[in-house]
């Protein structure tokens, strides 16, 4: 159960990121728990998670903001194991490390930039671009159907981890509008329900921590953009050329270490 200051500060922290999303992020508490909160992040353009659901839970201790929430994704996404504890400085694994300035959207937004870089840590999985373009492809059928375990899933939604298996009840129950519409696309795109795939379609599949300042939506947008320019920076002109570089670096320390001992 949730302390009054906890409360107090969830409620506080859902009108701000009603009223003020960061950019690709959506999220609210569970009506039945306010310390059961849950996110939707869309992929952003120019990562192998463009148009990517991403949805997942930020479980919040009593004790809130002094101590962190644990963090998952239940959606497969080629980045993190599907309904996992991450460890991340802005996790529960380091509660030392949690600064109770931080809100719900600088989680979120720390979240969002640790799974647009390539760091690993316990929760996260290596994989390839091409595969991960497919689970992000497959997100919204995911969502909606548990994985296609629709079929054979029934009765009402389960409390605790989401895996797939439930039918897509626990989504459906905590994002209604958000199902339909995955329904209707599932519908309009002729997406098999219990395969994902196209109708006609082979079936056959591709198969460090964060230092984040404390602030809400607007240092967000911060973080969101110091991403992704980092990014793009690793692929610039020094990450290709970086053997080139490398040896020009070598080149000149030997040459000046020739000339101080010729001058001595």
């Amino acid at each position: 159960m949730a302390s009054k200051a906890a409360h107090k500060r969830l409620t506080r922290e859902y009108k701000t990121i009603s009223e003020n999303p960061p950019p690709y992020i959506t999220a609210h508490p569970s009506e039945a728990n306010i310390l059961e909160w849950h996110y939707i992040i869309t992929g952003p353009e120019n990562t192998p998670y463009h148009g990517g659901q991403y949805w997942g839970t930020l479980i919040f201790p009593p004790n809130y903001p002094f101590a962190p929430p644990a963090i998952r994704m239940h959606t497969p996404s080629g980045r993190f194991q599907p309904s996992t504890r991450l460890c991340l400085s802005i996790s529960d694994f380091h509660p030392r490390s949690f600064n109770p300035a931080w809100e719900v959207s600088t989680i979120l937004i720390g979240l969002l930039s640790f799974m647009t870089s390539e760091e690993m840590t316990t929760g996260s999985v290596a994989a390839t671009e091409t595969e991960r373009k497919y689970h992000a492809a497959r997100s919204r059928w995911w969502n909606s159907t548990g994985g296609g375990s629709n079929i054979r899933a029934g009765g009402p939604a389960q409390k605790g981890n989401v895996k797939a298996g439930d039918g897509g009840a626990k989504f459906r129950a905590e994002w209604p509008e958000v199902d339909k519409e995955n329904w209707e696309w599932m519908k309009e795109n002729g997406v098999d329900p219990t395969t994902g795939t196209k109708a006609g379609g082979s079936g056959s599949s591709c198969g460090p921590q964060l230092g984040i300042p404390a602030g809400s939506g607007g240092q967000a947008h911060a973080v969101v953009d110091a991403v992704m320019q980092q990014r793009d920076a690793g692929r610039g002109w020094l990450f290709k050329n970086k053997l080139v570089v490398a040896g020009m670096v070598v080149f000149v320390y030997v040459l000046i270490a020739r000339l101080l001992g010729e001058n001595k």
